[in-house]
């Protein structure tokens, strides 16, 4: 089977694991969680069913059922708190520690590049900004932005792009986008983008003394909503965005790079409800 550090599912990992000793032996669920010091014979299954979670506890009891000792321990820990954790600063801490120690076992973590893309609201500002500033260095270009980034952060984030084939450089060596996208697996992406669209709501409430109306628009209501309402406003928001996409593609020459955040979220809990899970 493959290494631990090629997983980004620590139940797919197990279950792999099992079918793997399933192939050689009459292994069954029921040894595994034997194997592991587990009481109850099918919590193991459970847990590669998505119907449980393994607990600290639980994860130092299957390390050495699964022979995983040193790097390939400590990975396998912190994939468990990346995909079981509902905090996204939580999850983000553990994949970049993840990252960490695959790369410290000369591990290639396809991943990093669009890790590291996501982690920052300049990348993508800066995919927009650079086709339309023309000769300019990165220091130029990194002073455009607001705010403003130094002149190693445009160049690091430039050369990130390149690498990713967002941007490349035309036969006047001024940059040009591609249609490429950042490919990654899901659970990468929503580690990464919550964070980044922290970044962008802070970059709003900031702009209201950064700029004047005249080049801002930031506007709300608060409101009582049941679900189906909450669900009708929901679809309008995506066809909006839709509509939005449609008329940014018609826009032949730009001179400046926006954000448009679209928010709808609860500012109290469900009457009725004893608890709400996030």
């Amino acid at each position: 089977m493959k290494s631990v550090f090629e997983y980004r599912d620590y139940r797919e990992y197990m279950r792999d694991f099992y079918e793997s000793r399933k192939k050689c032996s009459a292994f069954t669920w029921r040894e595994f969680a034997k194997l592991a010091g587990f009481s109850s014979s099918g919590f193991l299954k459970l847990v590669c069913d998505g119907k449980t979670r393994l607990s600290k506890v639980g994860v130092e009891k299957v390390l050495p059922a699964m022979n995983l000792s040193g790097a390939q321990a400590e990975y396998f820990r912190a994939l468990v708190e990346f995909c079981d954790s509902a905090r996204s600063d939580v999850r983000q801490v553990a994949f970049e520690r993840m990252m960490k120690i695959a790369q410290e076992n000369k591990i290639d973590f396809l991943e990093a590049k669009s890790f590291e893309y996501f982690s920052s609201w300049a990348n993508p500002a800066l995919r927009e900004l650079a086709p339309i500033m023309k000769g300019a260095t990165p220091l130029e270009m990194g002073h455009a932005l607001v705010p403003a980034i130094s002149a190693a952060e445009a160049r690091e984030s430039l050369e990130l792009q390149e690498s990713l084939g967002l941007l490349k450089k035309d036969e006047c060596g001024n940059y040009v986008q591609t249609s490429e996208g950042v490919s990654s697996s899901r659970e990468v992406i929503s580690a990464t983008v919550v964070n980044m669209q922290k970044q962008y709501a802070h970059l709003a409430a900031e702009s209201l003394e950064r700029y004047t109306r005249e080049y801002r628009h930031i506007s709300g209501m608060t409101m009582g909503l049941d679900r189906e309402a909450y669900e009708r406003l929901a679809a309008e928001l995506d066809a909006f965005r839709k509509k939005v996409v449609e008329i940014v593609s018609n826009v032949k020459s730009y001179d400046r790079v926006y954000r448009m955040n679209l928010q709808l979220f609860p500012l109290s809990k469900q009457v009725g409800e004893k608890n709400e899970k996030d």
